[in-house]
């Protein structure tokens, strides 16, 4: 089958990425509004950049509406109205179930903390909360936010942070900062409703 993305629309280019772009890892971002309420959601539109800079990004899509979701609004620099911040965690399958809630759409101000029951703890650098069950979080300051197609509904939109502090739970890595995924026991996005586990795994050579 061939395709050209022109004769497709929005929701079938949806279907096409999330189904052949998988397993995809799922960053639950936390943040912070103007008024200081706490914000949750889920986004498997989510990689590293790099590390020199230690860099990372998530990619919130517009509303319906084609308007800002909240963890943009929230995240997006001071100069453009939010507090230029936020922090990603890191999901074991064991919260699982509280990530899928979190993408529960709430009005702006209420938090997907509540609705969940996940506990907040304190970043080091940032305003904006961890979630405490989470095994890695990744504070980050926000250093840009390119828009795709602003103002359009499901316009996408890419937040890049740059890591200014990390938490990892303590059983989870060694001294030469190796992380046990038998200890994370993350879990990925599939197409639809489906999401796979981390525990199946093989080793590959790298070259000849």
């Amino acid at each position: 089958m061939e395709l050209s993305p022109a004769s497709l629309s929005q929701p079938d280019r949806y279907k096409l990425m999330i189904g052949a772009i998988a397993p995809r890892p799922i960053a639950l971002v936390s943040t912070i509004d103007a008024a200081g309420r706490s914000n949750l959601a889920p986004f498997s539109f989510f990689s590293g950049v790099g590390s020199d800079p230690m860099l990372l990004l998530f990619c919130p899509a517009n509303k319906p509406d084609g308007t800002e979701k909240d963890s943009l609004r929230n995240a997006k620099p001071g100069s453009e109205g939010g507090r230029g911040e936020f922090v990603v965690n890191v999901v074991p399958e064991r919260l699982a179930a509280a990530m899928a809630l979190a993408a529960e759409p709430l009005p702006f101000g209420e938090s997907e903390f509540d609705l969940t029951g996940l506990a907040t703890a304190p970043s080091r650098v940032v305003g904006a909360p961890r979630v405490a069950q989470s095994p890695v979080s990744f504070e980050c300051a926000t250093r840009q936010v390119i828009r795709t197609n602003p103002g359009v509904p499901s316009g996408g939109n890419i937040v890049i942070g740059e890591v200014v502090h990390v938490h990892v739970d303590d059983a989870a890595i060694n001294e030469r900062l190796h992380l046990n995924p038998d200890v994370l026991d993350l879990v990925g996005r599939l197409g639809g409703l489906s999401y796979c586990r981390t525990r199946d795994r093989f080793d590959l050579r790298m070259g000849r």
